[in-house]
């Protein structure tokens, strides 16, 4: 029998009769895709393709969702992602299928938390974000605030989560719960997180956080969720569900599952202290390096004609003193050029060591405590609204959406 990619079939093997799908043939064997998420190798003669009535009732109508007008309306603001995705039989690779609506369909315990108006602005894995679409997820999500939202779920990749989080969180002063929600495995998978995380973020998007966020698995078990303040969270592991930390403070709030109520850290912005402003202009012309020893000063000659750039320095904020001179060259040709740290935790300094005071003459910023990743976005929202070079300076090393534990006054 000839099978084509994706077609149902039905496999009678050592006694028992499992469903899935036809991925692909190797010599008299085929791969098949189970229902369980899982991929078996069998001979083709234990296939057949499943009949017409299994298949009439797998295409049926799909009943418009219904919702308790009673709860608050929250948006659901989808781009795609692990959160939003399932396994492509073609290829047995993971990739984004699932719209907003798609989520609250499979996911029930949403419509007892709120009601939803859903929109997708895009539907692409997080790798593919950039500057251009953190404008278009800000414009969408005020404009849902705006048309009487009374929060927001923002479904997103994990790898670039916390960058578009962050840019977010520049761009837009918010008066109600901003929750970015992903997942790190898919939601076939038995151990897929993305339920609890889905309704985690429901909870938090009602609750009186007033601020931009990151709610993800608090711990390896399915007990506890953590809402981590959009600047500082950083992905700490490749696939562990609770992947998410927050640096260098405890999380904006922590929801236990499935039960449990908001509880917001004492410092959490909450509800309605902002006014609703958005503020999108961004200057993408900006890059990231991390510093290395050895590192060819050379390898600074590529950022140049840049609008910043910013580096993950060693330590307090260094790097070898051969590249100085091309520093110098770079903020002196109009690259604003700011000075991070690699280190997990503590805050740049560059007026300790000889090294970092030539730094400071060749022009660098100081950093702080800020995460590189969020110095990035900061500095792509900095000199897309700063008057002047002063002006990208002072905001820069002003605390605006909690990057920094402190406004940076030079005075260590």
């Amino acid at each position: 029998m000839t099978f084509q990619n994706s077609d149902k079939v039905t496999v009678s093997f050592a006694g028992l009769e499992m469903d899935g799908i036809y991925i692909s043939q190797s010599g008299t064997n085929v791969i098949v895709k189970l229902k369980s998420g899982y991929n078996i190798c069998v001979p083709e003669t234990c296939c057949k393709k499943r009949s017409g009535g299994e298949e009439a009732a797998e295409t049926a109508e799909i009943k418009p969702i219904e919702q308790n007008e009673k709860l608050p309306l929250l948006s659901i603001v989808s781009t795609g992602g692990t959160i939003a995705s399932t396994v492509d039989y073609r290829t047995g690779a993971v990739s984004s299928k699932f719209t907003a609506e798609d989520i609250i369909r499979n996911i029930p315990e949403l419509a007892e938390i709120a009601r939803y108006h859903t929109v997708q602005p895009c539907n692409i894995l997080s790798e593919n974000m950039n500057p251009e679409k953190w404008q278009i997820l800000a414009r969408t999500i005020a404009f849902e605030i705006n048309n009487g939202a009374q929060g927001v779920i923002v479904t997103h990749g994990t790898d670039t989560m916390l960058y578009s989080a962050a840019a977010v969180s520049f761009m837009l002063d918010t008066p109600v719960p901003v929750i970015f929600v992903g997942a790190q495995r898919s939601a076939d998978r038995p151990s897929s997180d993305n339920a609890m995380n889905a309704v985690c973020a429901a909870k938090a998007a009602v609750s009186d956080l007033g601020e931009v966020a990151v709610c993800m698995h608090a711990t390896s078990n399915d007990t506890v969720c953590a809402i981590h303040r959009a600047t500082r969270v950083r992905k700490s592991h490749t696939s562990r569900r609770d992947a998410f930390q927050s640096i260098g403070r405890e999380p904006a709030a922590t929801i236990a599952y499935p039960d449990g109520d908001v509880v917001l850290a004492e410092d959490a912005v909450k509800r309605g202290e902002q006014k609703m402003a958005l503020h999108d202009k961004l200057e993408p012309k900006c890059g990231l390096i991390t510093y290395y020893p050895g590192m060819n000063p050379a390898v600074l000659d590529a950022f140049e004609g840049y609008k910043g750039l910013v580096i993950a320095g060693t330590g307090l904020g260094h790097v070898g003193t051969d590249c100085l001179p091309r520093l110098k060259f770079l903020t002196e040709s109009g690259t604003t050029v700011v000075m991070t740290s690699q280190c997990m935790n503590g805050s740049v300094c560059d007026r300790v060591y000889e090294t970092g005071r030539y730094l400071l003459d060749a022009g660098i910023i100081e950093g702080g405590s800020m995460l590189p990743e969020v110095a990035l976005v900061k500095l792509m929202w900095v000199l897309g609204n700063a008057k002047d070079s002063e002006e990208v300076r002072r905001l820069m090393q002003t605390n605006l959406k909690g990057e920094l534990d402190c406004d940076i006054r030079g005075d260590f």
